[in-house]
């Protein structure tokens, strides 16, 4: 979430990549252009640090200047029920450490947001013929949505199917990080990599006055100080592509930090 998300993403990550001995790194960065979409230059940073593939979601082409980025990069994701003519697309297949690979798939949810394609025909078309521990090695779901019941749904649909499911959207991390009876890890956000003394990572006084005056005002901006990432960790076996593990991680800012053990102490 703007420049504060961005810095404390690019100090830490390299740091837990190496203390976690990450094999792959998703990073979902709709908000990192001064709030608003991404460009070119902010998502050669988060290869740079580390990060495999970026995903994005209602703000993907807020940045209009840079829309044909989602033609030419492949490791940058937008929802896969998005109309089929717009730039870009929703899943990919992914290289990871050991040579293993990773197929990730992109939707967006359908309630409180703005209208899109149902999310589950655009999952199961890219499901289609994968098998989770035979064609990839894991298999990762961001939900970018408003709704935590949609994304809790979406997740017991999928239990047992794919590795990991994940909400993004809200800014809010959640306290339901947890490894479904079908051996998928869910949590319902993860929070944002932002500036958490403010409203939902904008600066707050701007918000504030909008809730309290029922007035429109200036253009929010992000909050600047100092920054939070969070995220969460997951193990998966190797086998089944099934998880065996998922924790929370929020390091630096205001927010109570939570890191993971070295994987050797895990």
């Amino acid at each position: 979430m703007g420049r504060s998300g961005r810095t404390v993403l690019l100090e830490h990550l390299p740091r837990l990549r190496r203390r976690l001995k990450l094999d792959f790194v998703a990073v979902n960065a709709e908000n990192a252009a001064g709030g608003f979409g991404i460009t070119e230059g902010i998502c050669d940073a988060l290869y740079d640090a580390g990060v495999d593939v970026i995903t994005t979601g209602n703000h993907a082409f807020d940045q209009r200047d840079e829309i044909s980025l989602f033609d030419q990069e492949q490791r940058l994701l937008r929802p896969a029920n998005f109309p089929s003519d717009n730039p870009g697309r929703g899943a990919g297949l992914f290289p990871a450490s050991g040579d293993r690979h990773v197929l990730v798939v992109h939707l967006q949810g359908q309630l409180f947001m703005a209208p899109t394609d149902h999310p589950v025909p655009a999952l199961e078309q890219e499901l289609a013929g994968v098998s989770l521990g035979r064609d990839v090695h894991a298999i990762l779901v961001d939900m970018h949505g408003e709704a935590s019941s949609e994304k809790y749904s979406l997740a017991h649909y999928l239990d047992g199917r794919v590795s990991l499911v994940v909400g993004t959207h809200t800014h809010v991390p959640t306290a339901d990080a947890q490894v479904l009876p079908g051996g998928t890890a869910f949590q319902s956000d993860l929070g944002m990599c932002g500036d958490y003394d403010s409203v939902i990572g904008m600066e707050k006084t701007g918000p504030v006055s909008r809730f309290v005056t029922r007035m429109p005002g200036s253009r929010l901006q992000p909050a600047s100080g100092p920054g939070t990432a969070c995220g969460v960790f997951v193990i998966t076996d190797d086998a089944t592509g099934l998880a065996t593990h998922i924790e929370p991680i929020r390091v630096g800012g205001r927010l109570i930090e939570s890191q993971p053990a070295p994987i050797d102490q895990a």
